[in-house]
């Protein structure tokens, strides 16, 4: 006679929010979580962001604060971006010593030390005054090469200010080389890169150009950043950016781009972060304003979708929210 076994019943693992937290297959931890800020030159509070409720333009002062309330709720990192008092069409204020993230950068340094990972966004788009990520040539387009001596200019400053982790957003060709180049010569040699490796031409940053006031003056991007079309592409870039010396990548946006995490994630071996972007974070904002959607669950339920396709850790401007309520 053969031996019946008893039938498997998969919900009896879901039968509890204790049981479901005790078998859960994947986690988001405080510490997976980056905040990105904007920090504006000669502001003297804080300016509201009006695509982005709950986001704003800091002081200097505020920016400090903001960053103890994420050391206080576990979040892993910040990344600055800064908002220049004056644009030029070389993004002077990008690599100026008294510069406003150079600034901001040896307040926080000294402030918190290791309490938490200071990363700094080195482009140039919030500092030109055509709002484009680069030096452009006299046909308008953007000088890759020029661009490169300028990205090392800026890295070797922010390493001075005290930052931790640099992280280029441009997109241009060889741009992690010629940083790791310019750090390591100039005795920076532990100052970490965080690669944008795989930057798509997306429609969801139009409310992050609001807060950082790097909208392009003329034309787009779609020259540099990647063609939201193109897998193969972007995993090409990661690769190149990996052999030249990142340390860890990025894919940028993130809901919208699961599929490139999760083959980032099977073709890398270093840290994979990505980056749930402004676009993101003003649909669910106004979702939630008017009643559509729980926000606090679909903040969580976004953030374990990114961390189950294989991202490490994740840029959101939720995160010390979302860190708190992770507690």
């Amino acid at each position: 006679m053969t031996a019946r076994f008893p039938e498997a019943r998969p919900r009896r693992l879901r039968t509890s929010p204790a049981m479901r937290q005790l078998v859960a297959e994947t986690r988001v931890h405080p510490s997976d979580l980056i905040l990105p800020l904007f920090v504006k030159e000669g502001a003297s509070s804080p300016v509201p962001v009006s695509s982005m409720p709950g986001v704003v333009q800091h002081t200097r002062d505020s920016v400090r604060k903001a960053v103890n309330d994420a050391v206080s709720a576990g979040v892993g990192g910040v990344m600055l971006f800064g908002i220049p008092e004056v644009k030029d069409d070389r993004g002077s204020g990008a690599d100026d010593p008294a510069g406003v993230v150079q600034r901001s950068l040896r307040d926080l340094s000294d402030e918190f030390g290791s309490d938490i990972v200071v990363m700094a966004d080195l482009c140039l788009d919030e500092y030109t005054s055509h709002g484009h990520c680069g030096l452009l040539t006299k046909s308008g387009d953007v000088d890759n090469d020029a661009t490169l001596e300028r990205y090392a200019s800026i890295a070797v400053a922010q390493a001075a200010a005290g930052v931790s982790v640099v992280a280029p957003s441009g997109m241009m060709d060889g741009q992690v080389a010629a940083i790791r180049s310019a750090l390591d010569t100039a005795g920076y040699s532990n100052v970490a890169i965080l690669a944008y490796a795989a930057k798509y031409a997306s429609a969801f940053y139009g409310p992050f150009r609001e807060a950082a006031e790097s909208a392009p003056q003329f034309g787009d991007r779609a020259a540099y950043q990647q063609d939201p079309a193109n897998v193969t592409e972007a995993l090409r870039e990661i690769r190149m950016d990996v052999a030249e010396g990142a340390d860890m990548v990025m894919v940028k946006p993130g809901l919208a781009y699961l599929d490139i995490i999760v083959r980032a994630a099977a073709e890398t071996d270093v840290p994979l972060s990505a980056y749930q972007v402004s676009g993101e974070y003003a649909m669910v904002e106004a979702a939630a304003a008017n009643g559509w959607l729980d926000r606090e669950r679909v903040i969580l339920e976004t953030l374990t979708s990114y961390r189950r396709a294989g991202a490490r850790q994740i840029l959101t401007y939720w995160a010390e929210e979302a860190a708190r309520a992770l507690r």
